[in-house]
């Protein structure tokens, strides 16, 4: 069965999605109705701009949703999946890819949800920081012994989960998850707690947005990052949307969950490669675990 996989924030670059524009009509049509939609010329930025022009999280999101949604279209007939999952953001993209969302309105959801995520941040100072090198039980641990604010964010892969939560709560687990022998313990130059109780704010104002919209049935399952399960039903596709910006992205256990469905190959869909190699220290696991047991 044939898996296809969306980025998330993260995975820009400079000049991401110049030769789609250059070399496709149907590819220079869809980012001009972009610039339409969003107000200004996003490919300026996405095909010009510095990097930190392009790491702005209203920007960062709706270029890395136009790049993966693009590509996708471009192989017209060729995609054929089975089924779908994106990390955080990358969730619309697949929502679009899986014909369960209009260009358009994927485009204005991730729009609404970036700037809705960039008032939480100015909220409260908050960060994130990834944890290497410890199991998820022991980071779990930590984040509920510490007072402030900190839980888990990002489930990538065995070893290595991002941890979110407000500046004190976030230096307090970094010090004990150094004690507790992690490898390397890393703050992220983020703006906010993304994927945590401070999106609370964000969360209420693109549950509106969501609720508003028309989502269609998707022509495959999509495994969504709340929980990391498949739906194909609107009302919980909706639910979990909405429910994913103070909740965990729970990758290892999608991936998981799709290589049990039957997943034999991970096509990444977007800028970068970041995903695949998610993938594979996964698989890793799984392997090494069937050899144990074996």
């Amino acid at each position: 069965m044939k898996a296809y996989i969306f980025p998330g924030q993260g995975a820009q670059f400079v000049g991401m999605g110049k030769d789609l524009y250059e070399h496709s009509a149907k590819a220079k049509e869809l980012f001009e109705k972009a610039n339409e939609i969003l107000g200004f010329r996003i490919t300026d930025v996405m095909f010009n701009g510095t990097d930190e022009d392009l790491k702005k999280t209203n920007v960062t999101q709706p270029a890395i949703f136009l790049h993966s949604v693009i590509l996708a279209k471009e192989l017209g007939s060729d995609f054929k999946p089975d089924m779908v999952a994106g990390h955080s953001l990358g969730e619309f993209s697949a929502l679009v890819a899986a014909g369960a969302l209009s260009f358009e309105d994927g485009l204005r959801l991730v729009a609404a949800r970036a700037n809705a995520m960039q008032k939480a941040c100015e909220i409260q100072p908050s960060t994130m920081a990834a944890v290497l090198g410890l199991d998820d039980f022991t980071v779990e641990d930590i984040c509920q012994r510490v007072s402030d604010v900190v839980v888990p964010a990002n489930y990538n892969c065995p070893g290595q989960l991002v941890i979110s939560g407000s500046i004190a709560g976030i230096d307090k687990a970094c010090e004990l998850l150094t004690e507790a022998g992690a490898k390397r313990v890393l703050k992220l130059n983020v703006g906010g707690a993304f994927h945590s109780p401070l999106m609370e704010a964000a969360r209420v104002e693109l549950q509106a947005a969501i609720e508003a919209t028309t989502i269609n049935e998707p022509i495959c399952p999509i495994y969504q990052n709340i929980d990391a399960k498949a739906y194909t039903d609107v009302v919980s596709i909706k639910h979990n949307l909405i429910a994913q910006l103070t909740g965990p992205v729970r990758w290892t256990q999608t991936i998981l969950h799709m290589l049990e469905d039957g997943a034999i190959s991970f096509t990444e869909v977007g800028p970068g490669s970041v995903l695949q190699g998610l993938v594979k220290k996964v698989s890793r696991s799984v392997e090494t675990n069937s050899a144990v047991l074996n």
